[in-house]
């Protein structure tokens, strides 16, 4: 065929030249991609569900390892603005009975509370201390 003869050809009744409905629209049709994201999509399915050879099982996804049991637990904390609306009616409150391990000074207090904690912050028995009441640290 001459150049520009194919061209011809197909303008008069092919709406697709030849390539199908869906081929030759942007990467349609280029082929497969090699083993590029296996473990996400190819084999997904039979690690779901099992599959019958073990070694297509579910697999643990993500940091799987040792953690240190060394680690020192987090504060769990409480401001003293959120005591009056936690213990209502007290004025003798033990956090470390309650399971707080530190009181924080966010917040205003209006009466005299006895307060018994594992730690405190400065402002948090300044706080206290100016509504007429204690807090007692087992540190």
């Amino acid at each position: 065929m001459a150049k520009g003869e194919k061209a011809k050809k197909f303008r008069r009744q092919s709406r697709t030249h030849g390539r199908g409905h869906k081929a030759g629209r942007g990467a349609g049709l280029k082929g497969g991609r090699g083993r590029a994201g296996a473990n996400k999509h190819r084999f997904l399915q039979l690690q779901v569900l099992g599959g019958k050879h073990p070694h297509l099982a579910a697999k643990p996804w993500g940091r799987v390892g040792f953690t240190s049991k060394s680690r020192t637990p987090e504060d769990v904390t409480i401001n003293v603005g959120a005591l009056q609306q936690r213990f209502p009616e007290q004025t003798e409150i033990d956090l470390t009975e309650a399971g707080f391990t530190k009181l924080l000074g966010s917040g205003k207090v209006s009466t005299a509370l006895t307060v018994k904690v594992a730690s405190a912050t400065d402002g948090a028995t300044s706080k206290i201390e100016a509504a007429g009441g204690s807090v007692q640290t087992d540190a």
